[in-house]
């Protein structure tokens, strides 16, 4: 995945808070610490869900983006070509230009998200939650959170290649959250969260549609400052190394991995062949409407 050398990066739209004290988080060990150990790599997770954080609730810890190290180093495609974080910041701006003018064109208004880069813990509207939750998207404050470091355990802990495109589905997939929330299909879950036919599931392999579909579109999006993409090149090894991080975080692997087993009554985020094939749909055909799991029989 290649950046536009002189295209322009909006920092705005990321609140940089790395070194910055975070929320209350109270964890506890034994049993608790399988289960971060499982959430953690099932990113998209609303910590509030998970009684890892503490408070919380709409406007909790509101705060205003202030002036971080990429507000300060991440000024165009070249720097996003040399360093992860300015890369995040890419993506994010390649994500909300082209949902920025699809959504509409849906009959729903595109109202902004914006992603949070922190360090070890983070207040959200969502409850406060450690790096351990991984990425995950808050609909309270309508933010994507992202510890950098899960792109490492990603590759090191759970066998993922790895790769600039791998970190790209992983933020794509939060969007897609933010998308479910715009149109209201978020709250079509309920409380029916758990096993291979849920809700959860459904709208999690839609997300991985959704970031599916931004990648086809990735390189035909122009930016408006400068009339040219963004992302000038995505390859079939890009888009490999994206099926390859799916694959990783397959409810089945990780159970596999973590327990010796493979329980699909309580998964929650679908099973490695499903999140391959979600994004693969997406990706193949660009449209929204193919990524109606909701309707597909389960």
């Amino acid at each position: 995945m290649q950046f536009d050398e002189q295209g322009d990066l909006d920092t705005s739209q990321v609140d940089d808070r790395r070194g910055r004290p975070g929320g209350r988080v109270a964890i506890g060990g034994g049993a608790a610490g399988l289960l971060i150990t499982l959430v953690a790599v099932l990113f998209g997770v609303d910590p509030s869900l998970l009684g890892l954080s503490e408070g919380g609730g709409p406007g909790a810890d509101a705060r205003p983006s202030t002036a971080g190290e990429v507000q300060q180093v991440c000024r165009s495609g070249a720097d996003a070509n040399r360093r992860q974080d300015c890369r995040i910041v890419a993506v994010t701006n390649s994500l909300q230009e082209y949902w920025r003018g699809e959504l509409p064109r849906r009959g729903t208004p595109y109202r902004p998200a914006e992603t949070v880069l922190f360090t070890d813990r983070v207040s959200t509207a969502c409850g406060a939650a450690t790096s351990a939750v991984g990425p995950f998207y808050c609909p309270g404050d309508r933010q994507a959170y992202f510890d950098l470091g899960f792109f490492d355990e990603l590759s090191t802990r759970f066998g993922a290649r790895g790769g600039p495109f791998a970190e790209a589905y992983v933020v794509a997939h939060e969007y897609g959250h933010h998308i479910q929330n715009l149109t209201g299909t978020t709250q079509r879950v309920g409380g029916d969260r758990q096993g291979q036919n849920s809700a959860s599931v459904m709208l999690e392999l839609q997300a991985d549609c959704y970031a599916g579909v931004w990648a086809h579109h990735a390189t035909t999006t122009p930016q408006a400052s400068t009339g040219r993409p963004l992302i000038s090149t995505l390859t079939d090894q890009d888009i490999a190394q994206g099926l390859d991080a799916a694959a990783a975080v397959g409810d089945d692997r990780i159970q596999k991995q973590a327990t010796g087993r493979i329980d699909p009554e309580v998964w929650t985020h679908g099973s490695s062949a499903q999140r391959q094939a979600w994004f693969t749909a997406g990706y193949r055909t660009g449209s929204m409407s193919d990524c109606d799991t909701f309707a597909t029989p389960r």
